[in-house]
């Protein structure tokens, strides 16, 4: 069976009602429900085994068991925003409870200047924490993170150095996964006044605009500046097959950031980059009927290559929003559902398995051999935020009907 579609169908399924995807939204909270409840005993199971106190969130799983990390991995924020997510949907006041007991293990990150990853790890814990509950407390911790994510702003590069790592690769590495970081930035303005943080938020898309992208919109993944000079040293694509290829999450932080980045600014060339961005990934001959992509889009042995639900559930999300600023919404929201329709039925994991996980396939770093086909915080973490997403298009939909 044919594993693609030509970007000649890609365009001509959507003009017929019959390729139209209604996703069941409450259906998909329901089995998520289940599943977290499930991972929260699953995490108190593994943090008394592991007799680590410092471990305070899931990960993925490592041979079947729970891996929970540190408040300064990565991926620390993306479960308690899932629990955000699940007392926003549900308005159930054990999820408040469990939102904020997990929360909080996050918090000392504010002060943590040694890594880019601020918006991950605060805002997408912190920060949903404040946008449902509007808790001062909350607020004070974003302007600290924000003004702790500054001090890595360089003026002569014009963008937030990545990495501290890797110094025998890179001098100056910027990674596309950066752009998810400035909506931090962009909300701190918001919350002070400071222009200081939209500014540096600006910069670092505009530059991120001009030296990450292809001419066919497809993104390297890290860009390596001179410090002193701001001129590009080394075009790379670290977690991909190669550094011409196009990696696919890579490709959703891009779509996903400049869609943020337009919401913020309203600057149309945010727009722009976004909904190309969006028709390279829509259109790619590799992408899959089912809108689930490989974990690169060049990866050599397509169709028998891993997907990378992460990188689909990021898309959808981002998708759902571009939808609500594009004139090609009914496009954009249609390819979101088919992706979340195929999520919430080939890619979920079966109850009471998994360790609590709500997707499977998730694809970390192939090059590497880690984290490939296995259940992944972050998109568990972009799943729930696109079916809140999907959910509220839906009511405005019935709404103006």
């Amino acid at each position: 069976m044919n594993k693609y579609l030509s970007a000649a169908l890609i365009l001509s399924a959507f003009q017929f009602p019959s390729f139209a995807q209604n996703v069941n939204v409450k259906k998909a909270f329901e089995h998520a429900t289940q599943q977290s409840e499930l991972m929260l005993k699953e995490v108190d199971l593994a943090k008394a085994a592991s007799g680590k106190p410092e471990l305070v969130s899931p990960r993925t799983l490592d041979h079947g068991n729970l891996k929970l990390v540190a408040s300064k991995d990565w991926t620390s924020g993306f479960f308690p925003g899932e629990l955000w997510f699940l007392y926003e949907y549900t308005g159930k006041e054990n999820w408040l409870v469990q939102a904020k007991k997990f929360s909080a293990d996050i918090e000392k990150e504010k002060l943590n200047g040694v890594t880019h990853d601020m918006g991950f790890k605060v805002y997408c814990s912190i920060g949903m924490g404040y946008r449902i509950t509007k808790d001062p407390h909350y607020k004070e911790v974003l302007i600290e993170s924000a003004q702790t994510l500054s001090k890595r702003f360089n003026p002569k590069t014009g963008v937030i150095r990545s990495w501290d790592h890797s110094t025998d690769k890179w001098i100056n590495p910027v990674i596309i996964d950066n752009m998810m970081n400035l909506e931090l930035l962009f909300e701190a303005t918001k919350l002070t006044g400071d222009s200081s943080f939209y500014k540096i938020a600006v910069s670092h898309a505009n530059t991120t605009m001009k030296n990450h992208f292809r001419s066919d919109y497809s993104s390297y993944h890290v860009i390596d500046y001179d410090p002193n000079t701001g001129v590009v040293l080394k075009k790379n694509t670290h977690q991909g097959y190669s550094h011409e290829s196009a990696w696919a999450r890579g490709q959703a932080w891009a779509l996903y950031g400049y869609t943020m980045c337009y919401r913020y600014t309203k600057d149309p060339a945010y727009l722009n980059q976004a909904e190309h961005v969006a028709a390279f990934i829509l259109n790619h001959k590799n992408m899959p009927k089912d809108l689930v992509p490989y974990w690169d889009f060049d990866a050599p042995e397509i169709p028998n290559e891993p997907r990378d639900a992460s990188a689909a559930a990021v898309i959808a999300s981002g998708l759902y929003e571009l939808s609500g600023y594009s004139s090609n919404k009914k496009l954009y929201k249609s390819k979101a559902d088919l992706m979340m329709q195929s999520l919430s039925t080939k890619y979920i994991s079966p109850k009471s398995e998994n360790r609590g996980f709500i997707l499977l396939h998730s694809t970390g770093s192939k090059p590497s051999n880690s984290e490939v086909d296995v259940p992944l915080s972050y998109a568990d973490y972009y799943y729930l935020e696109a079916l809140l997403r999907c959910n509220a298009l839906n009511k405005q939909a019935n709404k103006v009907e």
